[in-house]
């Protein structure tokens, strides 16, 4: 299995728009200026892309889903993973269409019954059967995800996870792989499911400051230990994150993620 790291950031991406507003201030790591020269400290919103068997799963169709396609060279998608309805998650959805020509069956894209509710109406105009069609509709097939599922010879395990107060947010377990962008806290069944994973995936919003809906460094770490991976890569990082300086607060096979970083499981 190969991975490909799309984007490692959060919902603001590295540099973010207010940071560079406000003149850099709220930068303490000055992570949003160094992102001009050292390309590691730019973090597009976060997503990947899965190889395996021949194929190309991805997961979450990013806001920065066109730029990332052209950068990382996706050559096709055969299947995709929404973890939760998040804007940053789900907004590059339209640019699917580039890779749903009418000689092909419709993309399978699978996610919580909350999650393919919230598409069908935010992108309502690609499930209705009364648009004009042209060239700009991608061609889709939702499916709710509620049990385990077989996919390209992999066993795909939603997790659910607690992330705010929104219904429906998914990690997966793909294989012995386990990718998990936003969260706040998971039930010990879902812990269960998620040990013992040859590479964990993991949200790491900043290095301090409590948050409603996310875990910071400390708590990641925590929760690292608590699910013994073979590896673990932090992703969901904002501008709070220096991937050098915090890495000396890391465990042995704990590392932070970088966009186009590419790894095999």
């Amino acid at each position: 299995m190969k991975i490909t790291f799309l984007g490692t950031g959060t919902s603001h991406g590295v540099p973010s728009i207010d940071c560079m507003l406000l003149g850099y201030s709220r930068c303490k790591k000055d992570v949003c200026r160094l992102s001009a020269d050292d390309p590691k400290h730019r973090r597009m919103r976060s997503s990947i892309v899965i190889e395996i068997n021949g194929k190309h799963i991805l997961i979450d169709v990013s806001a920065d889903f066109r730029q990332q396609a052209l950068m990382w060279r996706i050559p096709k998608i055969d299947a995709t993973l929404i973890t939760h309805c998040h804007a940053d998650h789900i907004s590059g959805l339209p640019d699917i269409r580039s890779y749903t020509p009418p000689s092909s069956p419709p993309l399978p894209l699978f996610g919580s019954s909350e999650t393919v509710d919230t598409i069908k109406q935010t992108f309502s105009y690609i499930f209705s059967s009364s648009t004009f069609v042209g060239g700009g509709i991608p061609r889709i097939d939702l499916n709710v995800l509620d049990r385990p599922i077989s996919l390209f010879g992999v066993d795909i395990t939603p997790l659910p996870v607690l992330h705010g107060n929104l219904k429906g947010c998914f990690g997966y377990r793909i294989g012995n792989v386990v990718y998990i962008p936003d969260m706040k806290s998971m039930e010990e069944s879902v812990k269960d499911l998620a040990k013992k994973a040859d590479c964990l995936i993991l949200n790491c919003l900043r290095d301090e400051r409590e948050h409603a809906s996310h875990l910071i460094l400390d708590q990641s770490i925590a929760l690292a230990r608590q699910l013994s991976p073979g590896r673990c890569y932090f992703i969901h990082m904002c501008h709070d994150i220096h991937y050098q300086q915090d890495a000396t607060r890391l465990d042995e096979g704990m590392e932070f993620s970088y966009d186009g970083l590419s790894i095999e499981v």
